[in-house]
Formats: C-alpha cells, sequence, structure tokens
C-alpha cells in the first residue's frame, strides 16, 4: 500500500521473497554472463574455463553466502513485510540491522555482491565485467552509500551514530 501523503511504501513480505528469488539470478549470473560474451574470455582455452578462472566460482559461492546471511537477517526484521518511509534523503526501512553481518560492517550486502562479480570477473576473465564494477563502485562509494546513511541517520538518530561508531562501513 503507498500513502502518498505521508511517504510510506509496505512491500508484502511475500514481494520481497519472489523479488530477490527472480532478481539476484538474473543480476548476479546471468548479466554476468551475457556481459561476458562482449569480450574475450582471458584465461579459457575454447570453451572451458583455464583452473586459475575456476577460483572465481569460490569468491561467487562466498558472496552469495554471505549475501544470503544478509537476507535472513532482513527476513527476520520484517515479519510483516518492509515499510519504507521517505526522507529528504532516501527511503529507509522502519527498522534499523545491526546483528549478523551488520555487526562487522554497515553495508555488508553491498561487500557481498561485490564478492560475487568480482567472482565473476575471475571466472569468465572478463575486462568488460570489471569495467562494470569499477563503474558501479564509482557510482556507489560516493553517491549511494552517503545518501542512504543520510536518511538513516534522519530516521535513527542518535541510534544510528553510536551503530555507526561501533561498526566500519566495510571490514576495514
Amino acid at each position: 500500500m503507498v500513502e502518498a501523503m505521508f511517504g510510506r511504501i509496505q512491500i508484502p513480505r511475500w514481494l520481497g521473497v519472489i523479488t530477490h528469488l527472480a532478481a539476484f539470478p538474473m543480476v548476479f549470473v546471468v548479466a554476468p554472463w551475457a556481459l561476458s560474451t562482449l569480450d574475450v574470455r582471458h584465461g579459457w582455452t575454447g570453451p572451458s574455463p583455464g583452473v586459475w578462472n575456476l577460483l572465481g566460482l569460490i569468491l561467487v559461492g562466498a558472496g552469495s553466502f554471505f549475501y544470503v546471511l544478509c537476507l535472513r537477517v532482513h527476513f527476520a526484521a520484517a515479519p510483516q513485510g518492509w515499510f519504507l518511509e521517505r526522507t529528504p534523503h532516501y527511503p529507509t526501512p522502519a527498522y534499523l540491522l545491526t546483528s549478523g553481518p551488520y555487526s562487522r560492517s554497515r553495508h555488508p550486502a553491498y561487500m557481498a555482491e561485490g564478492i560475487i562479480l568480482l567472482g565473476w570477473i575471475v571466472f569468465h576473465g572478463s575486462l568488460v565485467l570489471a569495467g562494470i564494477l569499477a563503474l558501479a563502485s564509482l557510482i556507489l562509494g560516493p553517491i549511494v552509500l552517503p545518501r542512504e546513511e543520510r536518511g538513516l541517520d534522519a530516521r535513527f538518530g542518535e541510534v544510528y551514530r553510536d551503530y555507526c561508531r561501533k561498526t566500519p562501513r566495510f571490514l576495514w
């Protein structure tokens, strides 16, 4: 339900499940494969990946595992679905995640996605994918993350600022 007067959006839990089941494979499997076909696959011999390329699958698996951990925390925090409220900066959820992967990093889902894409770069040996990851990083780091953080700060105030003091943006 959208309440235009208050800028609130409720996303039902079932829609979140369907969206992730459909979008995740499209964005993190099909798109990297399709984009890698635009480039020479470095390290491949004919139609087969080289041994070093296969190491990329370890990164894909690790990133996917961490992404699922992040989703698990999101789903546990929103048993009735997701309530997003528009702030001047960013639509923010009605809850602040501070447990699970979010106790070690303020943005573990973005890190997991980056690890997955890095794995596909290694697997496919694709410079096109490397360029796309670099471009995404240039947009995410200075634009998306600060905007998202300003929205969380506007919504949760001192609780969020305390979380920021205790938890690094990434793992370093």
